[in-house]
């Protein structure tokens, strides 16, 4: 299998104001004049890590990463102010003028690739294809099935964990739950609440345990960020119509597409990826017989190197012709 390409530096980082009170951190790695890729970290309010710059070969690709609203290095941290998905949009939209990008490829796993498709969506020509992993689409029984009850079932033990910052007569809507003490003025509750709720996502991401994994979501300033602005997001139904993205997905008729998810994903289930695959014929589904729902794992890493090799020489080859 193939493994992530040899760390690198940014070649440029800066802040980006955008609507105040944000200002956005962004970067640039690779080659300057390669062919221009974004990726999206997940979440939403994950941020990003320099791994994320690896799964690009640096001679071919214009590297661009930046963390969301609220997110990682990004001003102010775990804000919720003008914090929605047409605003990432919005803000995508700003980076790609800012850096003089005609067009892009776009990378995003879980919540990554939702605001990928919503993106292609709303501005297809600026997509020069998708790379998506652990298909994301919000829908509320996806919500349900990792908040209330399905996931609960296959990790009984860390569910408990995951439950118990909240009384037993509350356990109704874990989301509303969370939700208030997020976004409550108590900062011990908020506090324990944003752990075990990012605890819970990462303790469920691997097929197999993963120790990296849980110690990155288990950073107070990650675990602040990801638990209050995925509340946020969750409670709003993401800010987008009922079923906005399947319903739309004919827009992405024109734009190449690889989707990578592993069969045993309990955060994004795999049905997710298949209903996106019927509604956008055009994109290549590879389902992985032995991974979970994590870019960190083996296959799934594989898996993506090989779909920016695929969609590298697809482009260069359309250039070429």
């Amino acid at each position: 299998m193939q493994s992530l390409f040899p760390d690198i530096k940014p070649n440029k980082s800066f802040h980006l104001a955008v609507d105040a009170p944000h200002e956005l951190y962004v970067e640039e790695c690779g080659n300057p004049k390669g062919l221009p890729v974004v990726f999206l970290h997940g979440g939403p309010g994950a941020g990003c890590d320099s791994n994320q710059r690896r799964f690009f070969d640096p001679e071919i690709f214009r590297i661009v990463l930046f963390d969301q609203r609220g997110a990682g290095r990004s001003r102010p941290h775990a804000c919720l102010q003008d914090n929605t998905t047409a605003h990432l949009i919005s803000d995508m939209e700003v980076i790609r003028k800012n850096l003089d990008i005609d067009s892009w490829v776009i990378f995003g796993g879980s919540w990554g690739s939702t605001l990928a498709l919503a993106y292609a969506e709303s501005h297809p020509k600026r997509a020069l294809a998708l790379i998506l992993r652990g298909i994301f689409l919000c829908r509320p029984h996806e919500i349900r099935w990792f908040y209330q009850q399905g996931a609960s079932r296959i990790f009984p033990d860390h569910w408990q964990d995951f439950i118990a910052p909240i009384p037993v007569e509350e356990r109704d809507d874990m989301l509303q739950a969370y939700y208030s003490r997020l976004t409550g003025e108590d900062e011990i509750a908020r506090m324990a609440a944003a752990k075990a709720w990012s605890l819970w996502e990462g303790r469920c991401s691997h097929l197999l345990a993963n120790k990296n994994t849980q110690q990155f979501f288990a950073n107070p300033h990650v675990a602040l960020s990801l638990a209050c602005i995925e509340t946020h997001y969750f409670m709003h139904n993401i800010f987008l119509n009922h079923n906005q993205i399947l319903r739309d997905a004919y827009r992405l008729s024109n734009i190449p597409g690889i989707i990578v998810h592993g069969r045993y994903d309990i955060v994004c289930p795999v049905e997710n990826a298949f209903e996106l695959h019927q509604a956008w014929p055009q994109s290549q589904l590879r389902i992985l017989p032995d991974a979970g729902h994590s870019a960190a794992e083996p296959s799934i890493t594989d898996a993506l190197l090989k779909a920016t090799a695929a969609i590298a020489s697809l482009l260069t080859r359309g250039q070429n012709n």
